[in-house]
């Protein structure tokens, strides 16, 4: 169950109706009309997050084509003893989390985990389950403009040594009962990690989705 403010989620609809519109219409009139319908999700958005009008504005309007959910991934790697990685994110909150970000275009997700993976610790891992596909909102996360479906990997530890990078600070292992209170949850959920511990027990697992 979505945890967000209708406002926001009414702001992001009329945006993707926008963005989709934008895309495909060849009448002029309807593209102005759904121009307008942007610049009125741009004004909800700003009237209750207090961003500057032409913020939100930039960054809708860099978003063109058919609207489509972002797509963002997420490892689990787990070493011999049993411990999960977790890095220090350096530019925003200083808070821990499962390493990883968007997935790059001309990248399969997996791909795009084992170089999240690598460029914000130095590890180099092998996806060996995809263990859940996550939409942000459902799962509790603080709401934000975009809609973002996660995929976390369940990853072993090939090799590698541990650095730091521009946009984190530092990582470390932990055991189940020792992952630090300080995450941050814009990116992972202490549930969230949680489940990655039941699928690494248990490989045979389904799927988690929603």
């Amino acid at each position: 169950m979505s945890t967000e403010p209708a406002w926001l989620t009414w702001a992001r609809e009329i945006q993707a109706t926008a963005q989709t519109g934008l895309a495909f219409t060849k009448d002029p009139y309807d593209v102005e009309r759904y121009h307008a319908l942007r610049d009125l999700s741009v004004r909800i958005l700003a009237a209750h997050t207090g961003v500057d009008t032409a913020v939100v504005a930039d960054l809708f309007a860099s978003d063109v084509g058919y609207a489509t959910p972002k797509l963002g991934v997420r490892a689990a790697v787990f070493d011999d003893d049993g411990r999960i990685l977790l890095v220090r994110e350096a530019i925003d909150d200083g808070r821990w989390t499962l390493p990883g970000g968007w997935a790059e275009v001309n990248q399969t997700p997996a791909e795009s985990v084992v170089r999240e993976v690598f460029e914000e610790s130095g590890y180099r891992v092998r996806p060996v389950k995809l263990a859940a596909v996550w939409d942000r909102v459902r799962q509790g996360h603080p709401a934000g403009s975009a809609s973002v479906v996660k995929l976390a990997f369940v990853c072993t530890l090939e090799g590698g040594e541990p650095t730091t990078s521009l946009e984190t600070s530092g990582c470390g292992w932990f055991h189940e009962g020792e992952i630090p209170a300080d995450l941050s949850v814009r990116r992972t959920l202490p549930h969230q990690i949680a489940r990655m511990f039941d699928h690494w027990r248990e490989p045979s697992l389904p799927t988690d989705f929603e």
